[in-house]
């Protein structure tokens, strides 16, 4: 072996080596080094992610594919952008999507819902023949109006967000799925430009509370602040959209509808701002937690002991 080039093994590991000693955060897409390591030098090299490392560990790398990969290691380490800004790629359930700046990188749990990953829970109990509207509220980029739509294919998908930004980006991703005829793009401020009913609504909203904000490394700090603040109506527990979305949520519900609600590390203060809002809480990969499901039903029992508790002048 020349002087100039190397094995794609021993790249790899020296790409992780430099990413561990480094002040990163990971997950967004990967957890740690050595997969950030694998996802970049692959996409590098134009090989594919799910490649075998074992057959490909004495595949030899030249120099100007070196400096390549450590060009692309440099800009992680430099810029604290998440990885799949730099890419230009994000995965989701094994399903490709476009992402870049102006949305955050897909990582829902409720994914894991939609596609019944292994280690989670499906959905399906609670859908039907019945299930012909869905709703993806807060879509960002649209991977899970995309997930939905893949999963069941009898469905029509309304993908809602107030970002132009973010539906420009899921223009993209929706046009690369081919699903242009079963998912509408729809420009709406929560739920006011969204009149009509559905059978199950899919909302990954912005949820983090303050201290939650406060907390984040720079990587999540690169994203659209909009898409994550909780708390941009003043509240600290990063509730406010979670309030709209719940005070609205029957007017938008057919009559078996469920809404599947992602609050992430924020179920104390969920149940602290809902604490009579009976919840299902199915298991996702990162447990029970991360993401709840209401039933029409539930929300009608919390509606009616909400307007108990106002008459009586409790909160």
């Amino acid at each position: 072996m020349s002087r100039t080039t190397t094995t794609l093994g021993a790249l790899l590991t020296q790409a992780q080596a430099r990413l561990d000693a480094a002040p990163l955060a990971y997950g967004h897409g990967t957890t740690n080094a050595h997969d950030e390591a694998v996802w970049l030098t692959l996409w590098q090299l134009g090989l594919p992610l799910d490649s075998d490392l074992a057959e490909l560990a004495h595949r030899p790398v030249s120099e100007a594919e070196q400096q390549a990969v450590w060009a692309l290691i440099g800009r992680r380490i430099a810029t604290r952008q998440p990885a799949a800004y730099l890419t230009r790629e994000a995965w989701l359930q094994g399903v490709p999507f476009y992402v870049d700046e102006r949305v955050i990188v897909p990582r829902s749990f409720i994914a894991e819902l939609v596609a019944n990953a292994e280690g989670a829970e499906s959905i399906d109990g609670w859908l039907g023949t019945h299930t012909q509207r869905v709703l993806d509220l807060c879509t960002g980029n649209g991977s899970l109006a995309v997930l939905a739509a893949l999963a069941w294919p009898e469905v029509t998908v309304d993908a809602a967000d107030i970002s132009p930004d973010a539906l420009a980006v899921a223009r993209i991703n929706v046009d690369k799925h081919g699903l242009q005829e079963r998912i509408r793009l729809v420009a709406s401020d929560g739920w006011a430009d969204l009149p009509g009913r559905y059978d199950l609504i899919l909302c990954n909203p912005p949820y983090v509370s303050r201290a939650g904000m406060d907390a984040l490394p720079a990587e999540y700090r690169a994203e659209p602040v909009i898409s994550l603040d909780g708390g941009r109506q003043g509240s600290a527990d990063g509730m406010d959209f979670v309030r709209h979305l719940l005070a609205h949520a029957l007017d938008h519900m057919n009559e078996h509808a469920v809404l599947v609600l992602e609050i992430g590390n924020e179920r104390e203060h969920f149940e602290r701002a809902f604490p009579t809002l009976l919840a299902n809480w199915p298991e996702t990969t990162s447990g029970e937690g991360p993401v709840l499901l209401l039933t029409r039903e539930a929300l009608e029992d919390w509606q009616a002991t909400r307007g108990l508790n106002l008459a009586g002048g409790q909160p």
